[in-house]
């Protein structure tokens, strides 16, 4: 079976397309490690790994598959998020990997619906978004993850390395970084 044909398609404004929003959403709790009943945490978790890139200013890019709508998406800044309020909340951003975060400020996270792994898909992600931080002047990119997760091999493979490691919320997490 050949992998499906995809674009991918940069939301300059995602307010204006909540049919994609809702495919996001629906792809961001499929992949999500944790479940949640409606309410406060709920909505406190959405916001904080995926909301607050949806409100216009950074980068958000879909994938979409003829037939099936969005498979994939990423969401990330361009901006140092160490030296940005907005990031407070994410403490290992100013207490663990500051000096990093001045070497590779872009920042991203991405998803894909389990049945569009593994074809090449979101590593064309990486790739866009890697071009436009380097437009945007950005000398590097990371991500940050639990420490032997799945998704250590796949940006491995899309060129990061692992530069640091911390222990956030009890568990061990690495700072991924690549430079553009």
């Amino acid at each position: 079976m050949s992998p499906p044909t995809c674009r991918l398609l940069e939301l300059e404004a995602p307010w204006r397309h909540p049919e994609l929003i809702a495919q996001i959403d629906a792809i961001f709790w499929q992949t999500a490690a944790r479940t949640f009943a409606p309410g406060a945490e709920r909505d406190a978790f959405r916001e904080r790994w995926l909301g607050r890139y949806l409100r216009g200013g950074d980068v958000v890019l879909v994938a979409l598959a003829e037939g099936a709508g969005v498979v994939g998406y990423l969401v990330g800044a361009l901006t140092n998020p160490s030296a940005e309020a907005r990031f407070a909340d994410i403490a290992y951003f100013a207490e663990d990997f500051a000096a990093l975060t001045w070497r590779f400020p872009a920042h991203l996270h991405i998803n894909l619906d389990a049945g569009f792994r593994s074809q090449g898909i979101g590593a064309a992600l990486i790739e866009a978004f890697a071009a436009r931080a380097k437009r945007a002047g950005a000398a590097g990119m990371h991500a940050v993850t639990g420490k032997g997760q799945r998704n250590v091999g796949f940006y491995v493979r899309c060129g990061f390395s692992e530069r640091a490691a911390a222990i956030w919320n009890g568990r061990e997490i690495v700072f991924l970084g690549r430079e553009l």
